[in-house]
């Protein structure tokens, strides 16, 4: 997975220079601070590859929670729970429905079934042998009240 993982990196580094650089981009990023050091991050744009083939495409319109990092040092300090909730406010400001979010890290989708509850699709064996990718379909205003 460590290929996987580094494409992922690069993935997400190229969403951060096109959502800064271009001002018509329909990605955007929320980033956590303490200080003058950034300690998270959180995106929201359209979906990524990973969901349209889990999903044979039938999510395509529907924009994609994703980029959620907090340093190591800074996680279980509620950081990626205010993340959550600041873009998910920022989405029902702006008119957004729905959401889809996807994982493929074991220790990430115990956390996301915990918090977004049944989900919209699971594929067995993707990343390998007895490993599953899990993709939710959201609607946001089932989290406007969360903290």
């Amino acid at each position: 997975m460590k290929d996987e993982i580094l494409k992922e990196i690069e993935y997400k580094k190229n969403l951060l220079t096109d959502a800064v650089e271009d001002l018509n981009s329909n990605i955007f990023f929320l980033i956590a601070k303490i200080h003058d050091q950034v300690v998270g991050t959180i995106s929201f744009g359209p979906c990524g590859t990973d969901i349209k083939k889990c999903t044979n495409n039938l999510l395509d319109t529907i924009g994609e929670l994703g980029s959620l990092y907090v340093l190591p040092e800074y996680q279980g300090k509620g950081i990626g729970s205010v993340l959550i909730h600041s873009m998910i406010m920022h989405l029902h400001k702006r008119g957004i429905e729905q959401l889809c979010l996807d994982s493929g890290y074991k220790h990430a989708q115990k956390k996301w079934i915990k918090k977004y509850g049944e989900l919209y699709k699971i594929v067995n064996d993707y990343w390998g042998e007895n490993s599953v990718h899990m993709v939710w379909l959201c609607d946001v205003k089932d989290f406007i009240n969360q903290t």
